[in-house]
């Protein structure tokens, strides 16, 4: 039993507790998919997805994400699908879910509710219009006939549609406002469908499915658009929806975009054609971009029909049905001019080496065959550098050429050679870029500039010291000058002596260029090994043999550059240099390449990145954010309100018992529901009957049965 008088006694079940049906499997499926856990839980996945698809950027190349996660994380996020998040099979299931949940809800409760904005309750009972908190009762002289309609006037007043039921002993009047609220909850809820509809034919569910059903294959070469196979074209129209990309040089065409899928891509085919005429790019005063636009002109394949427009970042281009964005830039062929010099065999020999990016050049040396691959130019590096007072500041390094070198065993190192020389410590110097693996860092080499701002010098020293019959003239005469101050031998004696002590130091100095420091110094340990020294003498014995290969390395160098410019005096600036070629020299045999390419000149060539998207969805999302922001205003600022007024005759007068109930319990409509309470006993001059305190429940009014 209730304490409460208002609350009716619920009926006492006569059926036994085991014989109580459990809800269906159909039932409890539609209860799960109408639950709010299900909604919130779904929600905010998405939302978290949303974010990850927003901070990491979607439908880069895998190449680029190795780059900067490296292998491990790379392949946790690539089995994820967070390199496209938006067309994740998880993600497009989450879509199916929430479609389905906001279905079933709106299945659920539309039609209740639009039932309960067309019913008035006009079979609302007494007694549960005392069960409402909102209520009040007073008492009238006034006939029920003069009470009528100054209470629909009253309510007309107050915006609320009224119907009225009579009888002998009681008349109902019921008032609703506000129906738009229960709209609002219809509209947000389709809205939400809509939406997410909308955004599944934008997804690439169509070419997923095509790929899982053999329609398509993903091809994972990068080859020319004229030799992709059929099997991984699209043709026009055979995607609904999609997006992709292209890069067309000036004075080139296209007339496809390449949409990436898994490892590789397939080709969409296009109804149009596109030209650029001329790509423009604006930087700031560091060099990097401010601003780029292509001015392109678009042939319909079908028609002929030309049109000429510019495309800027933010401002697309909306032709047949389809989008063009400026999405990016890049090197569209630059022409280049170079110098390959070797490091090996005849080092410091240089060769013209005239290619483009995107070219590949084949050569072999020592009868092993390699092949350059150039594959980008910038004209722009900006790289922070630490200054002389110890602040690191950006700074432009001119440009750059970026190039591949393949063995023969296909394995590739990516360099990155500076055409001009860079400003380090007060020095310059040219720069080489070593990258080794994917995702590795990238290590410099440094080769001195001359102070003629060229490499000449440093390559002329290379070469003298790859000659080893130069070398061992220059260390024959050096022993010699030292063997003419030294007396008791006879001639023959010291030159059998100087000549092989010669040939010893042009084999170290071999050793050095060609196989580093590390291992030269091994071949003097093994050597000394043999004699069998004290160890303070074998230490004495190392750094004399060492002193003898500097003092060589050093007349090589006075040598080189007198043969350069008749050069005599050997001033600061030589010797820094010279510290500088034994670092280079050194770090040679680790930098894996036989030639080192030098940049001289370049015709730069650009081309523009255009992105194409096809989404008939578009439409959808509009109109469905439009119903759903409507229906949001709708619910959460319209009230839907309902008033009862129950008259009964009381001798010459009539009894008034008024109910209200607003779908939002708030300080408002207890203001407005007092406020037109006053006013109804003012026109009806009445008088309030107090009652007992209210019942904190406003439950539904209970209606009679007709």
């Amino acid at each position: 039993m209730s304490d409460s008088p208002h609350t009716a006694t619920p009926p006492i079940s006569t059926v036994p507790p085991h014989k109580v049906a459990a809800p269906g499997v159909a039932r409890r499926v539609l209860l799960w998919l109408t639950s709010m856990n299900l909604a919130v839980t779904l929600l905010v996945v998405l939302a978290i997805a949303s974010v990850i698809g927003t901070v990491l950027k979607q439908d880069e190349s895998f190449n680029s994400y190795l780059d900067v996660f490296g292998p491990f994380w790379f392949a946790v996020f690539r089995d994820l699908s967070l390199y496209d998040v938006y067309s994740a099979v998880w993600f497009v299931a989450i879509l199916l879910f929430l479609v389905a949940s906001t279905s079933s809800c709106v299945s659920r409760n539309a039609p209740s509710f639009l039932r309960d904005i067309r019913n008035f309750r006009l079979n609302a009972q007494e007694k549960s219009l005392r069960g409402f908190a909102h209520r009040a009762e007073m008492r009238t002289a006034e006939s029920v006939e003069g009470i009528v309609p100054r209470v629909q006037a009253l309510l007309t007043r107050h915006g609320y549609a009224h119907r009225m039921k009579a009888s002998p002993q009681e008349t109902l009047i019921s008032g609703r406002k506000g129906g738009l609220n229960r709209i609002g909850y219809i509209f947000a809820h389709i809205g939400i469908i809509v939406v997410l509809l909308g955004g599944l034919m934008d997804s690439q569910i169509q070419l997923k499915l095509m790929d899982a059903f053999g329609m398509v294959k993903v091809e994972t070469r990068n080859i020319p658009a004229s030799e992709v196979p059929k099997d991984s074209q699209i043709p026009v129209g055979g995607l609904q929806a999609f997006r992709g990309t292209v890069n067309i040089p000036e004075k080139k065409w296209g007339d496809v975009v390449f949409i990436g899928l898994k490892d590789g891509y397939v080709m969409q085919n296009l109804p149009f054609k596109i030209y650029v005429n001329k790509f423009a790019i604006e930087h700031y005063d560091t060099g990097m971009p401010k601003s780029y636009e292509s001015n392109v002109t678009l042939t319909n394949k079908t028609t002929g029909e030309q049109i000429t427009r510019t495309i800027e970042v933010n401002h697309p281009l909306h032709y047949m049905g389809y989008n063009i964005f400026q999405s990016s830039f890049g090197d569209g062929g630059t022409e280049l001019k170079m110098q390959a010099w070797q490091l090996a065999g005849k080092a410091g020999v240089a060769q013209p080496l005239d290619s483009a990016v995107f070219q590949k050049k084949s050569f072999d040396f020592d009868h092993k065959p390699y092949q350059i691959e150039f594959t980008d130019f910038r004209l722009y590096n900006i790289n922070p550098v630490a200054g002389k007072d110890g602040v690191v500041h950006q700074q432009n390094m001119g440009p750059s050429v970026t190039f591949k070198l393949r063995n023969a065993a296909g394995e590739a190192i990516e360099y990155q050679n500076y055409f001009l020389p860079i400003t380090f410590k007060g020095h310059q110097y040219f720069l080489s870029g070593v990258k080794r693996s994917i995702g590795g860092a990238q290590q410099f080499l440094y080769i001195p500039a001359d102070h003629k701002g060229t490499i000449d010098t440093f390559m002329a020293y290379l070469a003298t010291l790859s000659d080893r019959q130069k070398m061992q003239e220059i260390a024959a005469s050096l022993i010699g000058e030292v063997d003419s101050s030294v007396t008791g031998k006879d001639q023959a004696t010291n030159a059998q002596i100087a000549q092989s002590a010669s040939a010893s130091i042009a084999d170290l100095i071999g050793t050095f260029v060609h196989q580093g420091f590390g291992v030269m110094q091994q071949k003097i340990d093994a050597a000394l090994a043999k004699r069998n020294l004290a160890p303070a003498e074998a230490k004495k014995a190392e750094q004399a043999s060492i002193s003898v290969v500097r003092s060589v390395l050093e007349r090589a160098f006075l040598e080189t550059l007198a043969a350069q410019g008749g050069k005599q005096e050997f001033t600061e600036a030589d010797a820094k240099f010279f510290d500088d070629a034994m670092d280079a020299i050194s770090a040679l045999p680790a930098y894996g390449s036989p030639i080192f390419v030098q940049p001289v000149s370049f015709h730069q060539i650009q081309s523009t990145g255009l992105e194409v998207s096809r989404a008939p969805g578009a439409i959808w999302l509009i109109l469905g954010s439009l119903m759903l922001v409507a229906g949001i205003f709708m619910s959460f600022y319209i009230h839907y309100r309902r008033q009862w007024v129950l008259i009964k005759p009381e001798g010459s007068g009539a009894r008034l018992l008024v109910a209200g109930s607003d779908i939002r319990k708030n300080i408002e409509f207890d203001q407005a529901f007092s406020a037109m309470c006053a006013e109804l006993m003012a026109i009806t001059q009445a008088q309030p009957i107090p009652e007992s305190s209210p019942d904190p429940q406003e439950p539904e009014p209970k209606e009679s049965s007709a």
